[in-house]
């Protein structure tokens, strides 16, 4: 496990990180341990996936250069499991890249993925080859739920860990904001079709049902048409109070766009696949403006306790990090901590050792202390709520100047 002192010096050790470059220091007498990474690092969720990508080689880099693991060298396996044909995040190429890092004798642990379809498609691969990811974004219940043990864990090990929390409590403690901050009486509720927008507007809607606030109805959208002007005028020709929208930034760009011209003067929100850099630049200003949205973590960037961090992180690659960049990173501390934890036992580092580590530990992070239940997920529940605010003196781009934070959703 590490430890806090070590954790400390890994951000104190920051600028020396950066001044010297990734992938940090290399020594030739060092083993090789490889970090697989699968991210839609092109396509319509790219901006935000990159930021994700940026905060876990930020941690591989600091871990070398500080020689956290004496006689190992940490190195990246970068994988890209958008396709041109899906224009986003593409569940069957996530499959072939997790097949790629279990085949690949090195890979002893990996971070990912962005999107729980591609989650979805990975975790009964990287089950069978007992090998250990952690996801900084992906957030559908059912990859941890043990009903859906046999499918997604057939090896009987849990491999699948989140530094994120899921929609079980994303999308009710939304509903609550809606309910309690909104005060809306009445929501028309959209999806996406994929699995983690699926899952996100089914968790919503059965916590505003709770709530007393009533759903003038659900339809699923398909990413790849053209325009959703048709449902979008169906909502306003029901005088609908509010809308929600459960789905990434491929369609929900165009929702942004289109509802501006239709429906302009209703609350509007979504969950972490649309806080993202990719709506503000995709819709832009002012169709973006005022759309609340939430991640599944504590906001952190905004805090002195990781200043350094974010300069050091800005100054790496030359833009901001967001909350999931950090997720991202803690999830390398994870790792890091697992490793130095199997080599302290004077242990050879393998897929299983580390894979136990990790499910024992409680790290300190970035966000705080990381531990997991025994299905994977973290055991804290902080669901962050931001609201989409124009600041033309940053680019647009700029996830911590173009999304206010706005607190901690009420939770239930």
């Amino acid at each position: 496990m590490i430890t806090r002192r070590s954790a400390a010096a890994l951000l104190a050790g920051t600028a020396l990180s950066v001044a010297v470059g990734f992938p940090g220091l290399a020594r030739a007498a060092d083993k090789t341990i490889i970090i697989g990474i699968n991210l839609p690092i092109t396509g319509s969720d790219a901006a935000g996936a990159k930021r994700m990508l940026n905060g876990a080689l930020l941690g591989i880099s600091q871990a070398n250069d500080a020689n956290e693991v004496p006689g190992y060298t940490l190195k990246p396996m970068i994988l890209n499991d958008a396709t041109a044909t899906a224009g986003q995040y593409d569940p069957a190429q996530a499959a072939t890249n997790a097949r790629k890092m279990v085949s690949t004798e090195n890979v002893l642990a990996a971070i990912g993925p962005e999107m729980s379809g591609s989650a979805k498609a990975m975790t009964p691969i990287l089950s069978e080859g007992d090998l250990t990811i952690i996801t900084p974004s992906a957030t559908n219940p059912d990859l941890t739920n043990p009903q859906f043990a046999a499918q997604y864990i057939p090896g009987g090990k849990t491999v699948f860990f989140r530094t994120v929390t899921t929609d079980a409590f994303q999308g009710p403690n939304m509903a609550n904001f809606y309910a309690e901050t909104l005060k809306v009486k009445s929501v028309y509720i959209l999806d996406d079709s994929g699995a983690y927008g699926v899952g996100l507007a089914d968790a919503f809607q059965k916590q505003c049902v709770a709530k007393g606030i009533k759903v003038l109805g659900r339809d699923r959208l398909d990413p790849t048409a053209s325009d959703y002007t048709s449902v979008l005028t169906k909502i306003k020709s029901l005088s609908a109070e509010s809308l929600y929208y459960g789905g990434v930034a491929g369609a929900g760009v165009k929702v942004v766009k289109e509802s501006y011209g239709i429906i302009p003067n209703i609350p509007k929100g979504a969950g972490d696949g649309m806080y993202s850099p990719d709506v503000t630049t995709g819709a832009g200003f002012p169709a973006a403006e005022g759309w609340y949205v939430t991640n599944a973590s504590p906001h952190v960037t905004d805090d002195p306790k990781v200043t350094n961090w974010v300069n050091a992180y800005t100054s790496k690659f030359n833009d901001s990090p967001d909350d999931y960049a950090i997720t991202s990173y803690d999830g390398v501390l994870v790792i890091l901590a697992a490793l130095k934890k199997v080599t302290a036992a004077g242990e050879t580092p393998t897929r299983e050792n580390i894979r136990a580590a990790i499910a024992g530990s409680t790290v300190p992070t970035l966000q705080g202390p990381v531990s997991f239940d025994k299905f994977g997920d973290i055991t804290q529940r902080v669901v962050s709520v931001f609201k989409i605010t124009h600041d033309p003196k940053f680019p647009l781009d700029d996830a911590n100047h173009q999304f206010a934070y706005v607190g901690v959703a009420p939770q239930s």
